[in-house]
């Protein structure tokens, strides 16, 4: 078998690398121009379901996290005490009901006697105040019924729509009174996120906007955080109040309906699309990150690898990060930067 030189065998392996190592070229390209605002998920659909009755909590069906559809019985509160004003609130529409019949047959005998000239226009007159007297008491009584029995209903406290428990305010065997807050609940279907911008940008800012969601605890290969989920706004809605404090104006940026992965109190990032302008851009996936140092592996044309430390800016919802300094348009890096160490090590 015959021997290569030392030679031969360097151009055989730097060929060997630009063929097996990919890599892509350093470019301007076009791409948005954004003002980057922070702020909280918070949702659109929320309350917080408070007592109309007082009486000791009997049962509780849900917890934090849970899922509640509409109409569903989140609790119950001790329905004895209701019970009994329904019963006594019944009984006094009875009674009231009998005096009506009482006063209207005394009123019709009045009037008989009245004709027959037995009795003076006095005493016809009193026997019909005293059968609308009845009247009246007897619709008092039944509204009163009425009121009883909304009271009872109101034991069974009902989830006014579906979504997901985000606090319990209430334990089982409480004493609660009406006002009293006993769970808080949100629709996960409808999010938004709100930000204050100042009232300088607000001008700036149009319908179109991306949310930028980290992925928290998701790290690549070579240790650097890798970046955030995009997330394309329905609407942005800009409040028409601003803060005399802080100058700022909140905006709101309305999320597509049934997002997954993000709840209210979650921070994010939102990048309000303000124009386009051509910049000097890499895939993110081509830069290692070493601690503080940011750098890519350059290849040349003849295929040799050499590290490089650049200067990064913004990353745009494609994956693109904006180049400062360090390379120039035309260059080429290695798109697989650990690939490029472990041949660059070789």
């Amino acid at each position: 078998m015959k021997k290569l030189s030392l030679f031969a065998w360097l151009v055989m392996a730097a060929s060997a690398q630009a063929v097996e190592l990919p890599v892509v070229p350093v470019e301007y390209r076009e791409v948005a121009h954004t003002y980057t605002a922070e702020g909280l998920v918070e949702a659109t659909h929320q309350s917080t379901v408070s007592a109309q009755i007082g009486g000791r909590v009997k049962e509780v069906n849900f917890d934090v996290g849970d899922k509640v559809n509409q109409g569903q019985v989140i609790l119950r509160i001790d329905e004895r005490e209701a019970a009994q004003a329904q019963a006594a609130s019944s009984a006094q529409v009875m009674q009231a009901q009998a005096n009506v019949q009482n006063a209207r047959a005394t009123y019709e005998r009045s009037r008989r006697l009245f004709d027959q000239k037995f009795i003076s226009q006095a005493a016809l007159d009193k026997a019909q105040v005293d059968y609308k007297v009845a009247l009246a008491q007897a619709a008092a009584s039944e509204a009163g019924a009425g009121q009883a029995s909304i009271a009872r209903g109101y034991t069974a406290v009902i989830a006014p729509f579906s979504g997901v428990v985000s606090a319990r305010l209430v334990e089982m065997g409480e004493m609660v009174m009406p006002g009293k807050p006993l769970m808080t609940g949100f629709d996960p279907s409808g999010l938004r996120v709100v930000v204050s911008v100042p009232q300088d940008k607000v001008g700036d800012i149009g319908a179109n906007a991306m949310v930028e969601v980290a992925q928290q605890g998701a790290m690549a290969p070579d240790g650097a955080t890798l970046p955030g989920r995009w997330i394309k706004a329905s609407s942005v809605q800009v409040q028409p109040v601003a803060d005399a404090r802080t100058h700022s104006t909140q905006v709101r940026v309305y999320l597509p309906a049934n997002e997954k992965g993000l709840y209210p109190g979650m921070y994010v990032r939102v990048h309000f699309v303000v124009g386009k302008s051509a910049k000097l851009v890499i895939p993110a996936s081509a830069i290692l990150h070493r601690s503080e140092v940011v750098a890519v592996y350059v290849v040349n044309d003849q295929g040799a690898v050499r590290l490089r430390q650049i200067r990064i800016g913004d990353t745009n919802e494609n994956g693109l990060v904006e180049v400062l300094s360090g390379l120039k348009a035309g260059e080429k890096v290695a798109s697989d930067p650990i690939k490029a160490g472990m041949m660059q090590s070789q």
